[in-house]
C-alpha cells in the first residue's frame, strides 16, 4: 500500500491535533486561497487506486485519508509513503489499541487508559536527496514493524523493495490527462468541485478502462512467445472481468 501527498507521538501530538484536526480553520483558508493537494492510495500488486482525497495538506487531511483507507482494506498491509510527518501520526492514531487501566481501589481520579500502537502495523518511508533538481540518492526507513517480516512481504511484491514508483507514475498520468495539474503553467482550476469531478473521471479511466502494459503482458508456455491480454487494475483486483468503456 503506497501513499502520496501522504510525527512522532510525543507531548506535542494532542496540541497539534486539537489545533488542526478539530477546528480545520487553517485548512479551510488554504482551500479558499486555491491551494489544494490531491491524496491518493494505491495497491502495488493490482495498481488499483482505491482511495483519494482533494483537500489541504494538514494533519486533519492525513487522519481523514488514513481513516478512509482503513475502511477499504482487509488485514494489515505494508504502508509506504514519502516523509510527510502527518502520515506517522495518522497511522499511529488509526491503528492503536486502548488498554483499560486497572483500578487502584484508592480515592481520587482514576488512571488514564494506556494507548499503544498495534504491533502488526508496518510502515516505511522513502527519502529522496536532490541536487540541482535531480534525485541523486534514495534512502528508505522503517518506522513501524518488524524488519524481518517486512522483508518477507517484499519478496512477494512487484519491485521487491520499499519504493513509491507506482504512485509517482500515477501522478504523472494526472499531469498528462489534466492540464490544471501540469507544473509551471498558467492554467488552473477555478473550482474545487470541478477538480474533484475531473479527477473522478481520470480515476475511472485509470482503474477500469485503460489497460496497463505491465499488467497485460503474458507468456504462453506452449508457443514460448509473449502476448498481450488487455488488463486493468480493476480486473486484477477482481472487481470486473473485462475493460470497461465510457459508452
Amino acid at each position: 500500500m503506497v501513499f502520496r501527498k501522504k510525527k512522532q507521538c510525543d507531548e506535542t501530538f494532542e496540541e497539534e491535533l486539537e489545533d488542526v484536526y478539530f477546528t480545520g480553520e487553517k485548512n479551510n483558508e488554504e482551500i479558499r486561497l486555491g491551494r489544494v493537494w490531491i491524496w491518493t492510495a494505491i495497491d502495488t500488486v493490482s495498481r488499483l487506486l482505491f482511495c483519494w482525497r482533494v483537500g489541504g495538506h494538514k494533519l486533519r487531511d492525513a487522519i481523514l485519508m488514513i481513516g478512509d483507507v482503513a475502511k477499504r482494506i482487509i488485514g494489515m498491509p505494508l504502508f509506504v509513503s514519502d516523509e510527510l510527518k502527518h502520515y506517522t501520526t495518522a497511522l499511529a492514531t488509526q491503528y492503536r489499541k486502548i488498554i483499560p487501566a486497572e483500578p487502584t481501589g484508592k480515592r481520587g481520579r482514576p488512571r488514564k487508559d494506556i494507548s499503544i500502537i498495534d504491533e502488526n502495523l508496518m510502515y516505511a518511508t522513502v527519502h529522496k536527496t536532490r541536487q540541482n533538481n535531480r534525485v541523486i540518492s534514495v534512502e528508505t526507513k522503517i518506522i513501524f514493524g518488524d524488519p524481518d517480516k517486512i522483508l518477507k512481504i517484499l519478496e512477494s511484491s512487484p519491485c521487491h523493495k520499499i519504493n513509491t514508483v507506482y504512485i509517482e507514475r500515477s501522478n504523472l498520468n494526472w499531469r498528462l490527462w489534466d492540464s490544471h495539474l501540469t507544473r509551471k503553467t498558467m492554467c488552473f482550476s477555478r473550482s474545487v468541485d470541478h477538480m474533484k469531478a475531473k479527477l473522478a473521471i481520470c480515476l475511472v479511466n485509470y482503474n477500469f478502462i485503460r489497460p496497463h502494459s505491465t499488467l497485460s503482458k503474458r507468456f504462453d508456455h506452449l508457443t514460448m512467445k509473449n502476448f498481450t491480454l488487455p488488463t486493468t487494475p480493476a480486473m486484477v483486483a477482481g472487481i470486473t472481468d473485462r475493460p470497461l468503456t465510457f459508452t
